[in-house]
């Protein structure tokens, strides 16, 4: 994907040239690294198996077990991200950045949203749970418009205007793009970004408390 958007870089009229394209695909690999979420699969297996049963008589809410476990692997996950971003840049020195440090704290904000606002997201569809038994296709159906709208595939600058701006008002590009910009100074409306994601990190919360305990009743009127 770097390649070919660096190609299209040399011909197209894109405001980024081949060296941003390196970059941005560098960065969004890096934040998919720190934001990444598999809760949902978890998630499903405890309330099909039963094995949340247990969890539901401890004083604490069950989310703490897997958030705990996301946030350990994270620390083991970063030797491995550095690694492999020395190897990057060993090969492709020309890429290498450095950025400022407001960019450096406010990507670090942004990335803590966007992992809050992903797990968020995941739990709530894991909810769901308790009303079905294959929640893990509602997921695949979110990353497939997650694909295509976040930046994963393409910068959201080559998207149409109008286009654009409709996305801007749903959380994909939030979740990878934004970010992304941040790291590497691309021109982003930092106040809105940060505006959107919380709103809809809000959203996201008020749901997902609502089906906790519509489905917890439902939980425990199986027997379970």
């Amino acid at each position: 994907m770097m390649g070919i958007w660096s190609e299209a870089s040399q011909t197209a009229n894109f405001n980024l040239d081949s060296l941003d394209i390196f970059r941005y695909f560098l960065s969004v690999f890096i934040i998919r690294q720190l934001t990444v979420v598999w809760v949902i699969w978890t998630f499903e297996k405890e309330v099909v198996t039963g094995s949340l049963s247990p969890k539901l008589l401890q004083p604490v809410d069950p989310v703490w077990h897997p958030l705990s476990e996301h946030l350990s692997e994270r620390l083991a996950r970063l030797p491995f991200l550095i690694g492999l971003l020395l190897l990057f840049f060993a090969i492709y020195p020309e890429v290498f950045w450095i950025p400022s440090l407001s960019q450096f704290l406010l990507t670090a904000i942004a990335v803590v949203l966007v992992f809050s606002l992903r797990f968020l997201i995941q739990y709530t569809f894991a909810l769901f749970s308790f009303w079905l038994e294959r929640v893990v296709a509602i997921e695949q159906f979110w990353y497939l418009i997650y694909i295509f709208l976040s930046g994963m595939i393409a910068p959201l600058d080559v998207f149409p205007e109008t286009l654009r701006q409709i996305v801007l008002w749903t959380p994909f590009p939030y979740l990878l793009y934004f970010p992304t910009a941040l790291l590497i100074g691309l021109p982003v409306d930092i106040g809105r970004g940060f505006m959107v994601t919380i709103a809809w990190l809000l959203a996201f919360l008020i749901f997902n408390r609502w089906l906790w305990k519509q489905g917890v009743k439902r939980y425990s009127g199986m027997g379970a």
